[in-house]
């Protein structure tokens, strides 16, 4: 597993913070490690099979209450506004916004990235890159760790691009996400990498815009799951991004993370 995990780092450039997430996985690859990762991809399952009965009406249902709201100071970005480095520094999740997650220092991509081997596939890797495209005016990047076990290990990038620039970058994933869904291969990097698949996932309502996706790589026949949440608050976007190193099930992102972002960006 350390060996798999390890190789993946090298072959496949995760978000700029591959190094750091494979680190943190390669450290939890013993026997509880998959616990997480398992437990959170079982619940979904678990609940449909003890609701079969026939769900009612959209009309009858009770309607659906407002996720609470973290208890943290927005910037005011919810107007488009373009925020500055030290705006963004501020803003991005910090030790003690999330209990259940440390904070820490992730260092900004490489200059070199990949690129993918067909257009429509092109806003894919700007944010396996770690640089969403239009390409923001500042960005900050931080990594997100349970504080239980180490478990899980997300990152995060905040960019900034204006109301239409933001506006921009959601719709542009959204259409790749449904272009590309047969996959595509990228060069760059460490070498080349081949992605088998891209779906696009539930999200939790959260900010102006929600967009989540999971990119299936390919690493020597074996499927690595990457799973990306996008949230845009106004010019602002919280890009959020998981892998799962150890077999094919999808990596979950807290929806706690998504809410106190958007909520400290409003």
């Amino acid at each position: 597993m350390r060996k798999r995990t390890a190789s993946m780092a090298r072959r496949i450039t995760l978000a700029a913070a591959g190094t750091a997430l494979a680190l943190g996985l390669a450290g939890a690859c013993g026997g509880e490690a998959k616990t997480d990762a398992r437990g959170a991809a079982d619940q979904p399952e678990k609940q449909a099979d003890a609701d079969v009965s026939t769900p009612p009406s959209r009309s009858s249902q009770p309607p659906r209450p407002s996720p609470p709201q973290p208890d943290v100071t927005g910037a005011g970005a919810g107007g488009g506004r373009v925020l500055t480095q030290a705006e963004l520094d501020q803003a991005i999740l910090a030790a003690g916004d999330v209990a259940e997650f440390g904070v820490g220092p992730m260092d900004a991509p490489p200059p070199q990235g990949e690129t993918a081997d067909r257009p429509e596939c092109l806003p894919l890797t700007a944010v396996i890159n770690g640089k969403p495209e239009p390409l923001a005016k500042a960005a900050a990047y931080r990594q997100l760790v349970g504080t239980k076990d180490g478990r899980p290990a997300v990152s995060e990038f905040l960019t900034t691009h204006g109301a239409q620039g933001a506006s921009t970058l959601l719709s542009r994933l959204r259409a790749a996400v449904t272009a590309c869904g047969d996959g595509f291969t990228a060069t760059g990097g460490d070498g080349p990498s081949t992605y088998t698949d891209v779906k696009r996932l539930s999200a939790p309502e959260a900010g102006d815009d929600t967009l989540a996706y999971q990119v299936t790589g390919d690493f020597e026949g074996d499927p690595v799951p990457l799973v990306f949440h996008v949230v845009r608050v106004g010019g602002t976007v919280a890009t959020f991004y998981t892998a799962n190193f150890e077999d094919a099930r999808t990596p979950q992102v807290p929806p706690v993370l998504l809410l106190t972002q958007a909520a400290k960006l409003a």
